[in-house]
């Protein structure tokens, strides 16, 4: 019974509910189910509506499909990227609202087997998808340069050419296979000062588990996506867990907010480009003090929420 551990808090539960200003009618989008968290919650606020869950982890489908049984909700595996096409194959080509919860669910994490964490010893894995290219064939595989791009990119990682470095010099010995080695050489590649401080390995566990699962690329294309289907006045609500992520969609929403992109020192404007939404909220929404204490996986979460205009 795997599923049974599927356990998902929400994060910033009650302020995706009100951001999404759910209709009993409506049609929504849940482009990361995970555990149904917030699909069930949507779900329980529709009569003759429909609640989309998207997700590539097929765990999470047996899961999701299970707890939103008897409710008005489908559930499809796929990746979010793909959102209009899961809709269409449903004869669905609008949505009132969308919801991205991103980065890694509980589940993953505190399933060893499936190596996304650092904190237990498991075959070096990290696809949320379960198929294509894993953590050990970026780490056994990847060149020198190709390594100390990803770290600096995706984990902001001042350390990446040492890291890199220690890597290599470890597989040539031997391949890297688990979590726990890649732990130890990430500790063994920063300077000592840095090992008393927090864990040295979360920014490259971050960085290897964004390169396995292409999560830009697939953000860049559900934010195109999701906004090209939303219906006038519908809302996108996304869910980011670190500054890489939350810039991306800041900048995205900030595009189709602004309208006009005509160069600052241009008199009156000529491109003719009106905004295409509105920022519900002007900055991020941060979890509450009793949101943090009992879910301190909460914490790096920033909430953005816009308005299709």
């Amino acid at each position: 019974m795997q599923n049974m551990e599927f356990n998902h808090i929400p994060v910033m539960l009650n302020e995706c509910l009100e951001g999404l200003d759910i209709k009993p009618e409506g049609i929504y989008i849940d482009g990361t189910c995970g555990g149904a968290g917030h699909s069930r919650e949507i779900a329980k606020r529709l009569d003759s509506g429909l609640l989309i869950g998207i997700d590539r982890d097929p765990d999470a489908v047996i899961t999701a499909s299970e707890r939103l049984s008897g409710m008005n909700a489908k559930v499809v595996r796929g990746n979010y990227s793909d959102m209009k096409a899961a809709a269409a194959e449903l004869g669905i080509d609008k949505a009132d609202g969308i919801l991205l919860d991103l980065g890694v669910s509980s589940y993953q994490l505190d399933t060893a087997e499936r190596g996304f964490s650092y904190h237990a010893d498991a075959p070096l894995d990290m696809r949320m998808s379960k198929e294509g290219v894993s953590a050990r064939d970026i780490v056994n595989e990847y060149s020198k340069e190709q390594l100390v791009k990803i770290l600096y990119e995706y984990g902001e990682e001042k350390f990446a050419p040492r890291i890199a470095d220690a890597i290599i010099k470890r597989r040539e010995e031997k391949p890297i296979e688990t979590t726990g080695e890649l732990a130890d050489i990430v500790r063994e590649g920063v300077p000592a000062k840095f090992r008393r401080e927090k864990n040295p390995c979360k920014k490259t566990f971050q960085a290897i588990r964004i390169a396995v699962n292409c999560e830009f690329e697939h953000l860049d294309n559900a934010l195109d996506e999701g906004f090209e289907i939303l219906k006038t006045g519908g809302r996108f609500c996304v869910i980011t867990f670190h500054s890489l992520e939350d810039r991306i969609v800041k900048q995205r929403f900030a595009g189709w907010c602004r309208g006009c992109t005509c160069p600052p020192d241009f008199p009156v404007c000529v491109c003719g480009n009106k905004p295409k939404a509105r920022l519900v909220s002007r900055k991020p929404i941060e979890a509450s003090e009793e949101e943090l204490e009992a879910n301190p996986r909460s914490r790096s979460a920033k909430l953005r929420i816009i308005e299709k205009l």
